[in-house]
């Protein structure tokens, strides 16, 4: 069976962007695919965290990819600082990445942009500790959003450069890009993505959002001009509400375009506040009913199997350089 990598960082709250655009699509292929779905805990701290809040939205996070329908029965759910490869791999891939390679990607530019000087190392080398996430894994197949292609494309030369170098170790991954549903932008802006950074909390659903919060973020949604109601690219605000409807409802769009024909906005925030409220109730009842133990129990499963073949990697990755025969030469000497 073909493998399949992807994670998420545990920093602020988990959206219904990243839901239809990414753990929807997990659920799915974890059927298709062995699949490692990990908490990237390293590449949070990128940026500055509070450590206890960061220890608790990483048992969240792992709850929530349990709610949502990521079977730990078939699925390996791990968090990444606990596989010490994740590190160890990044480093061996750092020499052989490219300056130019890391300064040209382009959420490393933005950054600086905004930080000036002040831009972390770690945020610089982000992509190489992707790549290593997924290397180790021999991943065939990364669900990705289309903001990420760039780190697999670097993540699939480095692939290239050692095997083409050292000797066949890596499979080169390809990317999983959902055809609808990959970008779902803010309730306020249609023109940025809904994030979890983002400042202006009324432009995303959180999953764990209660009723009353989810009512008053559909009702203050931005609309485009015009009154009707039909997915059209040129009205971004309204295409990213019917999107959201149709990945929530399975409906097509001539049906939902039919069934909204001759009401207005506000029909169709009421009931896309409705069905998203339905949707997300079931969600939030499994993660208030995940005990601490029963997750402790699946995090343990799950760490020893993702250290089991990661360490296999490494192992042939310090041994197609000469470093894992070193201590055994100066025994010898």
């Amino acid at each position: 069976m073909k493998r399949i990598f992807s994670g998420a960082q545990p920093t602020g709250n988990i959206h219904l962007g990243n839901y239809l655009g990414a753990l929807r699509n997990w659920v799915a292929l974890q059927h298709e695919y062995e699949s490692f779905f990990c908490i990237v805990n390293l590449h949070a701290i990128t940026a500055r965290q509070d450590p206890k809040l960061l220890a608790e939205k990483t048992g969240e996070l792992a709850r929530i990819y349990i709610a949502v329908g990521i079977d730990p029965g078939i699925s390996t759910i791990f968090v990444q600082s606990d596989v010490a490869a994740h590190a160890e791999l990044t480093w061996v891939l750092n020499c052989i990445a490219r300056m130019s390679e890391l300064e040209r990607m382009t959420q490393f530019k933005d950054k600086a942009r905004k930080q000036s000087e002040n831009v972390g190392v770690g945020v610089f080398d982000y992509p190489v500790l992707m790549a290593a996430d997924i290397l180790l894994y021999q991943t065939d197949l990364v669900p990705v959003g289309e903001d990420q292609k760039q780190h697999l494309e670097l993540t699939r030369d480095l692939a290239i450069r050692f095997n083409r170098d050292y000797g066949d170790t890596f499979r080169v991954p390809d990317a999983y890009i959902p055809k609808v549903g990959a970008r779902i932008m803010s309730l306020s802006d249609p023109a940025k993505k809904m994030s979890k950074s983002d400042d202006d909390l009324a432009g995303s659903v959180m999953l764990l959002d209660d009723a009353d919060n989810i009512q008053r973020k559909f009702k203050r949604a931005v609309t485009d001009s015009g009154t009707e109601i039909r997915f059209d690219a040129t009205r971004p605000a309204i295409t990213n509400l019917l999107t959201i409807f149709q990945l929530l409802t399975g409906q097509a769009p001539d049906e939902i375009e039919s069934h909204f024909a001759g009401k207005g906005y506000g029909q169709l925030k009421q009931e896309l506040a409705e069905i998203t409220i339905e949707f997300l109730r079931p969600l939030r009842e499994k993660v208030e009913s995940i005990s601490d133990k029963e997750l402790g129990t699946i995090l343990d499963q799950g760490r020893q199997k993702a250290r089991g073949i990661a360490q296999a990697t490494l192992e042939t990755v310090m041994a197609r350089l000469g470093i894992s025969g070193a201590k055994e030469l100066l025994v010898r000497n």
